[in-house]
């Protein structure tokens, strides 16, 4: 196990290198190799206090980012953020699999790529962060390693289905999605979707499919919503 260079990759050096050994063990190895080298630490209690650092930093950058998003929508926003899966990818994003110590059992049969095991370890990672060096350098490894990744990932898959959510809870409507356009040969055909709310157009999107286009301007839509506490709808109460 490479300490030195999972540091670099994270731009963060431990003043106390244990603290990241033991975010990178698992219970597995420390079953396994406690008897014949003593009691090894694994990361269990890391994980814990790294699960609470995570939710406060995700908190606070969604609050920040999404300035008009209502507190139901931001709930299930955090929730989508800090999932198994989602904290997953983002192991997987910096090969974290690859440092982990794992009992032979585990290794065997694909520890290194489960959800599970990768998730919690990249909140240890973080709760390791913060003991050693507090929450500044915790929280920006938090939003450089995980949320903005995030954030853009589900924005980008799932324009839709947000915007949705957040357009009903603030605006008390749903989306409409207008074919202002349709241009180019039959093969190669070009779609420019007009997004309305509350009958005021709000953003537009092009795309090879009018699925492409509608989630471009969703994606549009959410950041002027989020972003600007100007844009041009008018709250129904």
């Amino acid at each position: 196990m490479n300490i030195a260079d999972l540091e670099q990759k994270i731009g963060y050096s431990f003043a106390d290198e244990n603290l990241l050994v033991t975010a990178l063990t698992h219970s597995s190895y420390a079953n396994e190799f406690s008897r014949r080298k003593g009691e090894i630490a694994f990361n269990e209690r890391l994980e814990f206090l790294g699960d609470a650092v995570l939710e406060l930093v995700t908190s606070e950058f969604i609050f920040e980012t999404h300035s008009d998003m209502p507190e139901g929508s931001m709930s299930k926003l955090r929730a989508s953020m800090v999932c198994e899966p989602s904290l997953a990818f983002c192991a997987k994003g910096i090969g974290l699999g690859d440092y982990l110590r794992l009992g032979k059992g585990e290794d065997m049969t694909g520890g290194r790529g489960r959800d599970s095991i990768l998730s919690d370890a990249f909140e240890a990672v973080i709760g390791a962060i913060y003991l050693d060096g507090g929450l500044e350098p915790a929280g920006k490894f938090i939003k450089e390693y995980a949320l903005t990744k995030l954030d853009d990932a589900r924005l980008f898959k799932d324009s839709k289905t947000l915007l949705q959510e957040i357009t009903q809870e603030k605006y008390r409507c749903m989306p409409e999605y207008v074919l202002v356009k349709e241009e180019g040969p039959a093969h190669m055909r070009t779609f420019t979707i007009e997004l309305r709310v509350s009958g005021k157009s709000l953003a537009t999107g092009t795309g090879s499919s009018k699925k492409g286009a509608e989630q471009e301007a969703a994606r549009k839509a959410i950041r002027i919503i989020s972003g600007r506490s100007s844009a041009n709808v008018s709250e129904k109460h």
